[in-house]
């Protein structure tokens, strides 16, 4: 394969390897092996992209978020906490590398299989896939390459925008819809459960996922004029219908390669020297919520080894707390907790992850009913996006036996006959909604917390208030060199594919400007 070949393949993944190696492997076909696999023998590994690619991320996104911090020097926070990026590097850049590769041709595979052998509840598991994909992507990266991205012709792709990107995410979704709803063909639910760890084959629970994510996708348009919060809450209403809907991966956590153990678990070890910020612990311990102090506190997040809960500053790297004081790791332990060991929450090798929740989505509708003036429709909303998510917690608690105790009936009752909490429906403010809402995705939803926070450009008033929409969150005091003190808006595209070989493509989209990571998303502009 020529280094011209190679370089192509890069973007292309397994499609451009194999279109450069073709006639190798005609000449070595075997005649006692079939040459087109079944098509729901793609399936696993898609739906394990889906639930981890995010997760590689947001380890960088989330600094951006501030749902966590990873602690450097005494006086200047890291990289990703100061809003900047690691040039030279692909950090940041999995869901890049899943979405062209990993999953790449696999799922184009996937759909086309399933299309000719009229398999439609596959081929809209594979609509939606794909629709996810680019949502994710272009919500952390912007301008994205579509059109071309399979092309094996070709050994540079151009950009298309982020307006594509949507159009061609809601198209997906309507197709995927369409089929999701057909009962005909081969449509089989036991040849879907055979491979399908998340809904094992219920055709149903995917056409709620992909109502799901096209209200996702439909609510970043908020900023927009073409914004239709009708038709977000219509999606929302199509989508799931209580927690027993979750789009959940499950993992064993025994394989002795740890691929199917979950990603922020102890045994993959993540984390370990990750710790929670003074944001997330503020917006759970009564600082934000006149006073009251939400029981999901010691169940998501760790205490210091005083068994007080605390968190660090993400402004500066080690904080001047006592080591006693100094909250611990995620997994509740000062250092590496050891695989199999005890944690909480979502940080156990067989915590359930998830893609998408009945929480998450109910928030979204809140936020859509209230942007309309429906405010009895949105603390509806709201107030069960709160309490689902309490449930969440507690079901999360006992995925892997975590040495934490359950939220009772009493603490729950109590907790949510505050005011501070569920309010009225005239009381309700967007600032109760979001922040909510970040309670609910903190530690896994780190694409859709961005998006919001971008929306509101991070720190953005709540006109019923005059308060920010984010109580707390600040801009780090000292950003990232390259940002020409501004704040960050995006990712920049995965560097050992595009700044190395596709650098001219790169250049018409403003790609190699230094603070193209500070460039707003089209989405998130009026």
């Amino acid at each position: 394969m020529t280094t011209k070949r190679f370089r192509g393949a890069l973007l292309g993944g397994a499609l451009a390897l194999v279109a450069g190696c073709q006639n190798f492997l005609d000449v070595n076909e075997n005649p006692n092996a079939p040459q087109r696999v079944s098509a729901n023998l793609y399936l696993p590994p898609i739906l394990h992209m889906m639930a981890t690619a995010e997760q590689f991320d947001g380890r960088f996104i989330g600094r951006y978020t501030q749902n966590w911090t990873l602690p450097s020097g005494a006086t200047l926070a890291s990289t990703w906490d100061r809003m900047g990026y690691d040039p030279s590097s692909d950090n940041g850049g999995q869901l890049w590398r899943d979405v062209y590769w990993s999953m790449g041709q696999n799922l184009v595979d996937m759909i086309n299989i399933a299309e000719a052998e009229q398999r439609w509840d596959l081929l809209g598991i594979g609509q939606a896939a794909k629709a996810w994909g680019w949502l994710k992507l272009t919500n952390v990266h912007g301008e994205l390459i579509i059109k071309q991205a399979f092309d094996q012709t070709r050994f540079t792709f151009d950009y298309d925008t982020q307006e594509f990107a949507y159009q061609e995410t809601i198209r997906l979704l309507d197709e995927a819809i369409k089929n999701l709803q057909r009962t005909d063909g081969a449509v089989s639910q036991q040849f879907l459960a055979r491979f399908d760890r998340v809904y094992g084959g219920d055709r149903v629970r995917w056409l709620r996922f992909a109502y799901g994510l096209k209200a996702m996708a439909l609510n970043h348009f908020s900023n927009r004029g073409s914004y239709r919060p009708q038709e977000v809450i219509a999606a929302v209403d199509l989508s799931f219908t209580s927690n027993a809907d979750d789009a959940l991966l499950a993992y064993t956590g025994t394989s002795a390669d740890n691929n199917d153990a979950n990603f922020w678990g102890p045994r993959r070890n993540n984390l370990t020297n990750y710790r929670q910020t003074n944001f997330i612990v503020n917006l759970l311990n009564g600082t934000v919520f006149g006073g009251v102090v939400d029981p999901r506190l010691s169940r998501m997040l760790a205490p210091a080894p005083d068994g007080q809960f605390r968190g660090r500053d993400n402004q500066v790297g080690t904080t001047a707390l006592p080591a006693a004081q100094q909250p611990n790791n995620l997994f509740g332990y000062v250092g590496t907790a050891g695989a199999g060991q005890p944690s909480r929450y979502l940080f156990a090798d067989r915590s359930r992850f998830p893609i998408m929740t009945y929480s998450q989505l109910q928030f979204i509708k809140a936020e859509a009913a209230f942007r309309s003036g429906n405010r009895a429709v949105a603390l509806q909303a709201y107030t069960n996006g709160v309490t689902s998510h309490i449930d969440f917690v507690n079901a999360r608690n006992v995925d892997d036996g975590q040495a934490v105790t359950q939220i009772s009936a009493a603490e729950r009752s109590a907790f949510l006959a505050s005011p501070a909490i569920i309010p009225t429906a005239g009381s309700l403010t967007l600032t109760q909604i979001m922040s909510q809402k970040y309670i609910a995705q903190w530690a896994w939803g780190h694409v859709e917390t961005w998006m919001d926070m971008r929306r509101f450009n991070y720190t953005g008033i709540d006109p019923q208030t005059g308060q920010q929409v984010y109580p707390g969150f600040a801009i780090p005091a000292v950003l990232f060199p390259d940002n020409d003190g501004k704040i960050v808006h995006r990712i920049r595209a995965r560097f050992n594919s595009e700044y190395v070989w596709n650098r001219a493509a790169l250049d018409k989209i403003g790609g190699l400007a230094l603070d193209f990571h500070t460039k707003p998303l089209w989405i998130t502009q009026p």
